[in-house]
């Protein structure tokens, strides 16, 4: 018997799949027997990651394109229509913080850079909203289709530093609520949208916040880890269970939900 949380014969675009989550994200697709077009601005590591996957008897492709730029998503969009006939699901996990909208400690609250702090919110919000504009129509013919979000400790705690980051995030919860609403509204149960929220992993953007040059935890990283039960960093495979679970017909019946896999962060009060 084939189990509920496969993902055989359908078809699953990952937005970031360049990026560390996302290669986390790729892989547990394609173990679960799912065909995965991974789309990211690196041309040269998206389609390194696609060849390993083909190499090890997956079907995969590499899409290239801005998750901010709706014509190059439409072309990437029919890119996979014309290799697998279909779209069953989105992985919006491209995102991040930018370095420029980072707060510094003593900076003038006032003075914030407001052009960094708007394109941290643009690439984290309008990143996963645009992607799913362009591949929605196609997840919502399918009679089963999911659309997953990667939220962040950040929407609903206060983090020093990352301001923007944090209204991005923030914003993205909402986001998943409201059209998870609406896509029921429209689609029933056809298609429906959920949300990963993640504690802390080490990611290329936010490596320099959180560990030294010798690989020692900053100020900023120990803090964590000591406000954090498993006192650790999560390892981004830990996050595939609860992707696969979206992902798959194991959640048929979940829709507007934020998961958190967080090693018990956002449960500690600290005391």
């Amino acid at each position: 018997m084939e189990s509920i949380f496969s993902l055989k014969n359908k078809t699953i675009v990952v937005t970031g799949g360049t990026g560390i989550l996302g290669n986390a994200f790729n892989n547990a697709i394609a173990e679960e027997g799912g065909n995965v077009a991974i789309l990211g601005r690196n041309k040269v590591v998206a389609e390194e990651r696609a060849n390993a996957l083909i190499q090890l008897g997956v079907n995969a492709i590499p899409l290239i394109a801005d998750v901010l730029d709706e014509d190059a998503l439409k072309v990437a969009k029919d890119s996979v229509i014309k290799h697998f006939g279909r779209i069953d699901g989105l992985v919006n996990a491209a995102g991040g913080n930018i370095p420029e909208s980072v707060v510094k400690p003593g900076e003038d609250i006032f003075s914030l850079n407001i052009d960094a702090i708007r394109k941290a919110l643009d690439l984290n919000l309008m990143g996963t909203v645009i992607p799913t504009q362009v591949f929605g129509p196609s997840i919502a013919a399918q009679s089963s289709g999911s659309i997953v979000n990667i939220s962040s400790a950040s929407a609903t705690r206060a983090l020093t530093r990352v301001l923007g980051y944090s209204l991005g995030k923030s914003s993205i919860d909402a986001y998943t609520r409201w059209m998870a609403v609406e896509l029921a509204n429209r689609y029933g149960d056809r298609v429906r949208m959920n949300a990963i929220m993640p504690g802390f992993f080490l990611t290329e953007q936010n490596r320099t916040l959180l560990t030294n040059p010798d690989g020692s935890y900053t100020e900023r990283g120990g803090l964590i880890i000591q406000n954090t039960p498993y006192k650790r960093m999560g390892n981004p495979a830990e996050l595939n269970g609860a992707l696969i679970w979206l992902l798959s017909d194991a959640s048929r019946f979940v829709t507007g939900t934020i998961v958190g896999v967080d090693g018990g962060f956002m449960a500690f009060t600290g005391v």
